[in-house]
C-alpha cells in the first residue's frame, strides 16, 4: 500500500483496507493512490489475476503537497485534525503550514478547510517506497498520540472516581457538593 492514508478504498487508512484483502473482503484495486502498480504487487502476492483500477474511487494522480495560503489562514485547526500523518503544524488562531516532507498529498485536509486557503501543488517527483515508510511512521506515531491524548482525557474528565464529567447534571451535582465540603470546612474553622 503507499500509505497515503486517503481513505479512498473505502477504508479508514492503509493497514484496514490491507487487512481487508489479506482477508478477501476487500477488491485488489480500490486504491488509486498505488494504481496499476499496486494493483499488480498485490495480485501476485495473493496470486489472483490483476484487476483494473476501480475508477468510482478516483484516478491516479501524479504527487501533489498540500500548500497553505498562510495569509488567508484562519487558524481553526480542522485541518490540522484531518491531517493523518501530522504534516500540518500551527495553533488555534494563528496561522498554519505544511510541512511538504511529510505531506503525502492524500486531499483530506482540503474539504474541511472553512476558507478554502489550502492548494495541492505538484511535487514534481513520484512518491517512493522510502516516502511510504516515513508516511507509515507518521501515520503511527499521530494514532499513538491520539490513543495518549484520548486517554489522559478520560482520565482528566472525571470530578470524581466513578463520576463522569460529560453529563452537566452529574457536574453540577458533584460541585455542589465540593462547594458544601468546602463551606463545612470554613464553618469549621470559625468555630
Amino acid at each position: 500500500m503507499p500509505q497515503t492514508q486517503c481513505c479512498r478504498c473505502g477504508y479508514d487508512g492503509c493497514a484496514p483496507y490491507a487487512q481487508a484483502i489479506a482477508t478477501r473482503k476487500a477488491a485488489i484495486n480500490q486504491c488509486p493512490p498505488g494504481g496499476g502498480e499496486t494493483i499488480v504487487a498485490l495480485a501476485q502476492l495473493l496470486g489472483v489475476a490483476p484487476q483494473p483500477l476501480d475508477l468510482a474511487r478516483g484516478s491516479p494522480k501524479p504527487f501533489a503537497i498540500a500548500r497553505i495560503d498562510e495569509s488567508s489562514c484562519i487558524g481553526c485547526t480542522l485541518c490540522i485534525q484531518a491531517c493523518p500523518v501530522d504534516a500540518i503544524v500551527g495553533a488555534a488562531k494563528l496561522m498554519h503550514t505544511v510541512l511538504a516532507e511529510r505531506c503525502t498529498g492524500c486531499e483530506l485536509c482540503l474539504p474541511p478547510c472553512p476558507v478554502d486557503c489550502i492548494t495541492m501543488f505538484p511535487a514534481n517527483r513520484a512518491w517512493m517506497r522510502a516516502d511510504a515508510e516515513r508516511a507509515r511512521k507518521h501515520y503511527h506515531s499521530r494514532q499513538s498520540r491520539l490513543a495518549r491524548d484520548k486517554s489522559t482525557t478520560t482520565k482528566a474528565t472525571t470530578v470524581e472516581p466513578g463520576v463522569p464529567s460529560d453529563d452537566l447534571a452529574t457536574r453540577q451535582a458533584a460541585i455542589a457538593v465540593a462547594f458544601a465540603r468546602a463551606r463545612a470546612r470554613r464553618a469549621a474553622r470559625q468555630r
